[in-house]
């Protein structure tokens, strides 16, 4: 059954919650097979492949797998590097070297282009090799997914955020602008919508790049909001980009940071959360505005991880393996959903989901262009998991004055 030799297993791109759950689940479905001769985890994704840095995950406890599924991060490290077709030619040699005859690539789009373009290396060489991407990033931008892997624990960790945010600008006024990762989708920064439980709950307002940000009707919106609550609670995409496609950080940051792939850094820098408050304390005139970046912090934060965040991680790496061992196939693996709620895995074409990315659908955001709907809300509640915590006000009745206006 199924061709013998050794499982290599890479992670790449940005660390997540549950992304161990998925590599957890792939060595241990692995080694139930017996044409599986050794299990390898290569470190820093591709790098350690061409470098040679593989660990014999044969030999690790299976106790110990459990303990770094539940811990956070990639605990095989990452890379930002985008392999061209010479990078992945050098990976195959490797992997042909070393007897690599499943290789599973935990990631996103840029991940499963890598393992499209290492499969065609294989089969041009007539080469039996079995290449699997499973699907992870906190953005939930794959194409043919219902949603991957690590969004619903980072939704979850910014759900929880602004449940703490509107407790805290509430005993004091004011206005706040969260600023959410999402350089081209808006998923995670709409998650924050299900912070509200009271009807004055914030966040108020929620700007997403798959809409135009004006900042004239971004300064209409706050004052309508503080002058109707007395505060005004804002969630904002890091990606918020104006009617010619420009990044609304590139109108501070004139010399702006680039990364790896050429992209102007917006997860690295304030700039965005204070060109807003400033041009809100400035036109406005409101004294109270604070604003944070949560950068990082959403991506594997300790302690707040959504149940069925983690199944389905390791679901999804189990199925990998089953997948390429008795189907005998090559491609991507994906999460439909199927009821209220479950899910089911199909294995879609590389090329379905390569170097592409999946936005917000319209009839998740509000016709304004500065709210989710219901519809999204219905989408994203289940994957945040069970146990959501509730923030609950006082609710007794308020004592009648005896001076109407206090005494001067």
């Amino acid at each position: 059954m199924g061709i013998s030799g050794k499982v290599l297993i890479a992670q790449s791109g940005g660390p997540t919650a549950v992304i161990n759950q998925t590599l957890a689940g792939i060595v241990l479905e692995a080694k139930k097979y017996t044409q599986v001769t050794r299990v390898y985890g290569a470190l820093r994704g591709v790098e350690g492949i061409v470098n040679e840095n593989f660990l014999d995950l044969t030999q690790e406890t299976s106790h110990n797998l459990e303990q770094v599924a539940l811990t956070p991060s990639s605990a095989l490290l990452s890379t930002r590097i985008k392999p061209d077709s010479k990078y992945c030619h050098d990976i195959f040699r490797i992997l042909e070297a070393h007897d690599i005859r499943y290789f599973f690539y935990i990631g996103g789009n840029d991940s499963a282009d890598t393992a499209h373009i290492v499969n065609e290396e294989a089969m041009l060489a007539n080469y039996d090799l079995r290449v699997i991407h499973v699907p992870k990033t906190i953005d939930n931008d794959l194409m043919l997914n219902d949603h991957t892997p690590g969004f619903g624990s980072a939704a979850r960790f910014v759900t929880q955020a602004f449940m703490g945010i509107n407790l805290d600008v509430r005993a004091l006024n004011g206005v706040y602008i969260g600023v959410v990762m999402g350089r081209h989708a808006g998923f995670l920064t709409a998650s924050a919508a299900i912070a509200r439980k009271h009807e004055a709950d914030g966040p108020h307002l929620i700007y997403l790049p798959e809409k135009v940000f004006s900042m004239q009707q971004f300064l209409l919106n706050v004052k309508e909001v503080y002058d109707q609550h007395g505060i005004c609670i804002i969630a904002v995409s890091e990606g918020i980009r104006d009617a010619t496609g420009v990044p609304i950080v590139t109108m501070l940051n004139k010399s702006n940071e680039e990364d790896a792939h050429g992209n102007v850094l917006l997860s690295g820098t304030r700039s965005l959360g204070d060109l807003l408050a400033d041009q809100i304390r400035e036109k406005l005139n409101i004294p109270r505005v604070r604003s944070d970046t949560f950068g990082y912090l959403q991506r594997s934060f300790f302690g707040c991880v959504s149940d069925i965040d983690q199944h389905e991680a390791r679901e999804a790496g189990e199925r990998a393996v089953q997948m390429a061992m008795w189907n005998d196939v090559d491609g991507s693996v994906t999460i439909k959903r199927t009821g209220n709620y479950s899910v089911d895995y199909h294995l879609e074409r590389f090329e379905d989901i390569a170097a592409q990315t999946r936005v917000m659908p319209d009839e998740f955001i509000n016709q304004a262009g500065n709210n989710v709907t219901d519809t999204f809300k219905f989408y994203v509640r289940p994957l945040l998991g069970s146990g959501l915590p509730q923030p609950s006000w006082v609710r007794a009745p308020q004592v009648p004055r005896i001076f109407n206006n206090g005494l001067k």
